[in-house]
This record gives C-alpha cells, sequence and structure tokens, in this order.
C-alpha cells in the first residue's frame, strides 16, 4: 500500500470535474486541474534532479500555482520546505544552510538575493501571481501524468522551521503519516463533508494554511475559496458564499470591524475556527453577540499539527482548546520529573500520537531532550485538564511571544539589537496588542554617551528581520532590571510596559 500523503488523501476526491479552489473572483480550478498541474510539478521536480527525501525549499507569494508546487512535491516523494515569504536573505541562510535543499525556489525579484545563500542548490523562481518565473515555464512543458511515488508513512514528507528561545532554529520533521494522520482527524472532528467550502484567507508557509486548512479539504474532497491574503472587506464579502473559515484570532478581531459582519450575512456558514494563538475572552463573547456563531478554538503546533479542539457538537468553552483529537494522549506532567499530574493541577502539556514529529533534523540530541521516554513530547506549555476533561492552556515558555499567530522568539531579536552601535544590552518582550494579541517591544539600554533614538533601533533591523519580528516600539532605560543572580527581570518589564499599544481610558 503506498501511504504516500497525496495518495491516501485522494481516495476522498470527488469527480475531477468538481470545483476544488475557487478564486476571490470565481474562476474554478476543478480536482482534475489540481491533478494534472500538480502531477506537471511532481515531473518538473524529478526532471530538475530532486529525488524522494530529497529536501525542496520555496519561499514564494500564495497562489494556486504554489500549492500545486507543494502537491507536487509531494507526489513526488520530496520533503517541502516552506518559507516565510517575509524572511530576509541574511535569515534564509540559515535555513538553506541547515537543510541543505536541492532546490530552491523563490520569486524573480528575490532571485540574487536568495542565489547568494542557496548555495550548491538548483535556483529556480516561480512568479508572484503564480505564473511565470523559470520553474512555470519548465512545468508548463511536463507531463500531466504522474504515479505517485510510493513512500511509508515514515518517509519524511516536510521540515517546518521554529525557533527556541535560545540557540538556533530547529526543523521539525513532519512525515507522511504525521500529516495524513492529523487530516483525517480534522476531518472527522469538524464534520467536514464534500459540499463545505473553505474560506482560505491563510498563508500557505506556515502548518496552519498548509497543512491544516488544505489537508483537511483534500481528506473530505471539499473546495476552497482561495485568497492571496487576509482582508477583513473581502472576506465579509466572500463569506456568504463559504461554510467555514479557519483563521488565526487577528482575522476575527478585525472582522468584528466591519459593519457587513451581520447574522444575516452567514447563513450559509456553519463554523468559524480559530488557532495559532489564544482567543481573547472578549473576542469570543462579541463574535458570538453580532453574528449568532460560536468560534472554535483548537490547539497545535509545528512539531505535532493539531492536538485538541473544542467540539464541534457540544459547548465550545472560552479559555479552552477543547479535548484530545482521535489517536491523539494529552497528559499534564510534572516539568522536571515527568510524573502526569491530578486532574485540574498545573504542569507541562505533553502530547503522545500518530499526529507527533519524528524529531528535529539532525539535532539528534535535541530531540532526546523534547521526549520523554515513553514517547511523549513535552510542548513547553504549561496547562491543565479541568473535571469536564477541558484542556487549558495556562501559560507558556515565558519567552515566547504570539504576534498575529507567529512565534517571534526574543533572543534572535535581542542579538540584532545588541549588535546596533550604541546599545550596551537589550531585552525583548510581549506586549498586549489589540488586533495582533501580541507585539513586539524592545528595552534597550545605551553604552555611556550615546543619544540613540527609536529610528535608530528599528531601521536597521528592517533589511535582517522579518517584519512580524521588528519591535513596535523602543523604549530606553539607563540599566535594565535584574535580580540577584544578575537575571534580566522581563516579568518586570512585561508589567511596566503592559499599557502601550492599549487605548487610553475615558
Amino acid at each position: 500500500m503506498n501511504e504516500n500523503l497525496f495518495s491516501v488523501l485522494r481516495a476522498g476526491f470527488p469527480d475531477s470535474d468538481c470545483c476544488f479552489i475557487e478564486t476571490g473572483s470565481g474562476d474554478i480550478f476543478t480536482y482534475g486541474d489540481m491533478l494534472r498541474r500538480s502531477a506537471q510539478y511532481a515531473n518538473a521536480l524529478i526532471g530538475l534532479g530532486v529525488k524522494p527525501g530529497d529536501r525542496v525549499a520555496v519561499q514564494v507569494e500564495k497562489s494556486i500555482e504554489s500549492l500545486m508546487l507543494y502537491l507536487g512535491a509531494i507526489r513526488a516523494g520530496a520533503a517541502f520546505l516552506p518559507l516565510n515569504t517575509a524572511y530576509t536573505p541574511a535569515e534564509l541562510e540559515y535555513f538553506l544552510g541547515d537543510a541543505e535543499p536541492v532546490l530552491v525556489v523563490c520569486r524573480p525579484a528575490m532571485e540574487s538575493g536568495v542565489g547568494a545563500v542557496s548555495g550548491e542548490a538548483v535556483l529556480e523562481t516561480l512568479g508572484d501571481s503564480g505564473v511565470g518565473g523559470t520553474l512555470g515555464a519548465l512545468t508548463d512543458l511536463a507531463s500531466d501524468v504522474f504515479d505517485d511515488t510510493l513512500c511509508s508513512a515514515g518517509d519524511l514528507a516536510a521540515i517546518l522551521y521554529t525557533s527556541g528561545t535560545t540557540g538556533r532554529a530547529k526543523g521539525a520533521m513532519l512525515s507522511h503519516g504525521n500529516l495524513t494522520s492529523n487530516a483525517k482527524a480534522l476531518f472527522e472532528t469538524w464534520a467536514f463533508t464534500r459540499g463545505d467550502r473553505l474560506l482560505h484567507a491563510l498563508p500557505i508557509y506556515h502548518t496552519h494554511g498548509l497543512f491544516t486548512a488544505t489537508n483537511t479539504v483534500l481528506a473530505a474532497g471539499a473546495s476552497m475559496i482561495f485568497l492571496p491574503k487576509f482582508d477583513a472587506g473581502e472576506v465579509t464579502a466572500l463569506l456568504p458564499r463559504a461554510s467555514v473559515m479557519m483563521g488565526v484570532p487577528t482575522f476575527y478581531s478585525r472582522l468584528l470591524q466591519c459593519d457587513a459582519l451581520t447574522k444575516d450575512a452567514l447563513t450559509h456558514m456553519r463554523l468559524f475556527i480559530s488557532g495559532s494563538a489564544p482567543l481573547s475572552p472578549e473576542v469570543h463573547s462579541e463574535f458570538e453577540k453580532r453574528t449568532g456563531h460560536t468560534i472554535l478554538e483548537r490547539y497545535g503546533m509545528t512539531e505535532t499539527g493539531m492536538n485538541t479542539s473544542n467540539p464541534y457538537e457540544g459547548a465550545r468553552r472560552a479559555g479552552t482548546v477543547g479535548f484530545p483529537l482521535p489517536g491523539v494522549e494529552i497528559r499534564i506532567a510534572d516539568p522536571e520529573t515527568g510524573s502526569e499530574l491530578e486532574q485540574g493541577e498545573v504542569g507541562s502539556i505533553e502530547v503522545r500520537g500518530p499526529n507527533v514529529f519524528s524529531g528535529y533534523w539532525r539535532m539528534p540530541e535535541k530531540t532526546c531532550e523534547e521526549f520523554r521516554e515513553d514517547g511523549f513530547f513535552i510542548t513547553g506549555d504549561l496547562g491543565m485538564i479541568d473535571e469536564q476533561g477541558y484542556v487549558n492552556i495556562v501559560g507558556r515558555d515565558k519567552d515566547l511571544i504570539i504576534s498575529g499567530g507567529f512565534n517571534v522568539y526574543p533572543a534572535e531579536i535581542e542579538a540584532a539589537i545588541d549588535a546596533i552601535t550604541g546599545v550596551a544590552e537589550s531585552a525583548v518582550i510581549g506586549a498586549p496588542h489589540p488586533d495582533f494579541g501580541e507585539s513586539v517591544v524592545a528595552v534597550v539600554a545605551r553604552k555611556s554617551g550615546q543619544s540613540l533614538a527609536e529610528e535608530d533601533i528599528i531601521s536597521p533591523l528592517g533589511s535582517i528581520l522579518a517584519r512580524y519580528k521588528q519591535p513596535k516600539r523602543v523604549f530606553f532605560v539607563d540599566a535594565l532590571p535584574r535580580n540577584a543572580m544578575g537575571k534580566i527581570q522581563k516579568k518586570e518589564l512585561r508589567e511596566q510596559y503592559a499599557g502601550v499599544f492599549q487605548p487610553p481610558r475615558p
């Protein structure tokens, strides 16, 4: 049996003339179109020398063509490596050097910068509209017939990089079996059918938009309204054509600012799903009042895909992430000993199941550190399971910032700030933000005699850090607060600057 993710999912595909993707303007891309175009990409990749297990790194804009490139890579048995389009060449250099891809695909405008850091990899381009570029031209000439590469469930399907609070970024290795099990569990849990149409406004360089959204739709044989990015006005206008939407909390807070978001406009909608960051109880409550729909929160991470979900049928409780998905085990353990705690006690959230990744790329020691001997993965999140079985996340690694659904790790930003002339040291924290959930704040101590201003810190970071990592505010202090052991007291800083993005009270 071929356990290639694509081969397993295609068992649920409808007739070839059924809609797979509808654009915002109403153009239709059928399942037959998808099968043919992904086959062309698979053949084009093999023609470029890509073999099963080889890494294919991709940094291009969201489009139907870039999605077909993903499916073509999976069909060819390659390991797909999606990269955030906001990454600068300086950031890409590490990822490409670590993963050693055989092929790198970028936007034509980035060819020179990416080419300088791509090493010995073949470099191809794909246009921002999804067409054009060298890879598009090669793919147009390739055969549209392809037999999916034979893969086992344990074979590598993708690598997604996730940073740590200290040290270098880690490549989470996800297998065909990991992705297949998660797609099937979500298809079942969220009651997807072929009649569903997902409004897809998420990026596809992230597990949420690429795997959670796309693979679940494919497992159900459903369809998508596929938008290049999130625009609150456009999404509100298109919701009457959809039945399901997946988004990050920022999406929902912005939709609430649209007067056109009413109950009457959402008569065809059956489900709104939120993830990638905590949804505030205020947004949860206000959305239900405005629309009559209770947002369903779930919990996942790069290394595991989705782990839990509030119920489709039953109470969707604000502030919780629901119950473990089918086949997934969740336990709360003592962070130090790993001993399982009693119900209601707060401890480390640990996960075991077919969704859990196989380890970090070329980091066997780090992989061992993150797993218990009995196979449970230590998520780094703190939580508890209440008397009704709902999982509650009560905290996370204290330094992690989640801004607009993206993980931001202060150590990387602090290193960049500390390299700026005139900076003695810095501390980066997250502060509550009404739109992004949290935003980045830098607290900087100047060297003696230096007169740095906020722009002197923010401007140099523009060329080396993705935009979502860049501080929105910079504050200067004579010295950073420390405890008796000399450790910077970030808790104190978070309390001091907690209100910088909040509107003033009347």
